[in-house]
């Protein structure tokens, strides 16, 4: 039989992310004897070995590998479907709430061309009630696979648009984000070269994917928390020239002059039946001649 059920799949994620199967029973709130039995009847069923098992560990396997991705997609695929349709509900209710959709966006960017098509789109006629979910630096992307958002403000190349329809609506350049004291806060432009062995002003480390880069930098999670850190002279910051709009008296920004710019696109499921976000989709892709960086 070809089928999986959502909880096989989750047994075999925990593993295959903790490649321990005490720790991995741990986090499923399970012992292990039944864990490991799953998983054998698991790699039985489908006909293919999964994981290497020997005294020094457990490994994926080539085969393994495959359903570890597959298996991700699935589950954020179940979860997507149940988010939205408990969304979609007041729609079959006349004269009940108007239908709601989440967009995700990444905190403290792109911050004019978001008010720009939040207030654009409120003046259509029989326009859905949003929510604005803000995340982390690469969260818009999960968020928009897994069901929690409906649409999303993609920014390329820190996202992937890797099985989405979308559409781009900005271009713009990256700067340099400094402490305002620093020497180089002075300067008019920087290269890539005069900010990448700065000794006492290393570059901030953002996670992609749940982990660090190695590097010197400060590991940071969200914008306040890097805000702070380049106030206290600690780090710097590579983003987005839209992100002038959360810089602080404290921060100075200087453009970059041979960064590769960044592309912000709006991004949705392409097996989406919603006319209201089809409406916001329309609506955004009119705000292109207007979304010019202001800076």
């Amino acid at each position: 039989m070809d089928a999986l059920e959502t909880r096989e799949l989750r047994y075999f994620i925990a593993v295959a992310e903790e490649l321990h199967f005490g720790r991995a029973a741990g986090r499923l709130g399970m012992a292990q004897p039944p864990l490991s039995r799953a998983i054998q009847r698991l790699e039985k069923r489908l006909g293919v070995r999964l994981l290497d098992r020997d005294r020094r560990g457990v490994r994926l396997t080539g085969a393994g590998q495959v359903l570890l991705h597959e298996g991700r997609a699935a589950l954020d695929a179940t979860a997507a479907a149940a988010r939205r349709t408990r969304r979609s509900c007041s729609t079959d209710h006349p004269g009940g709430p108007r239908e709601r959709l989440v967009i995700a966006v990444k905190a403290a960017a792109s911050h004019d061309l978001l008010q720009r098509l939040l207030d654009a789109y409120a003046a259509e006629p029989d326009a859905a009630e949003i929510e604005v979910l803000a995340g982390g630096f690469t969260e818009q992307e999960q968020m928009l696979r897994d069901g929690r958002a409906d649409v999303a403000l993609l920014i390329v190349p820190f996202n992937s648009l890797a099985g989405f329809d979308s559409e781009e609506l900005l271009t713009e350049g990256r700067i340099a984000v400094l402490p305002a004291r620093h020497p180089l806060a002075a300067r008019k432009v920087l290269s890539m070269a005069d900010i990448s062995d700065v000794p006492d002003l290393p570059i901030a480390r953002w996670p992609r994917h749940g982990a660090y880069a190695p590097g010197p930098g400060p590991e940071v999670r969200d914008h306040t928390q890097l805000a702070q850190l380049i106030a206290l002279g600690r780090t710097m910051a590579v983003v987005p020239d839209s992100a002038r709009t959360w810089l602080w008296h404290e921060h100075a920004a200087v453009p970059l002059t041979d960064a590769p710019p960044v592309h912000t696109h709006i991004a949705w499921p392409p097996h989406s039946r919603s006319l209201a976000l089809a409406r916001l989709i329309r609506t955004a892709t009119r705000l292109v001649p207007d979304s010019a960086p202001t800076h």
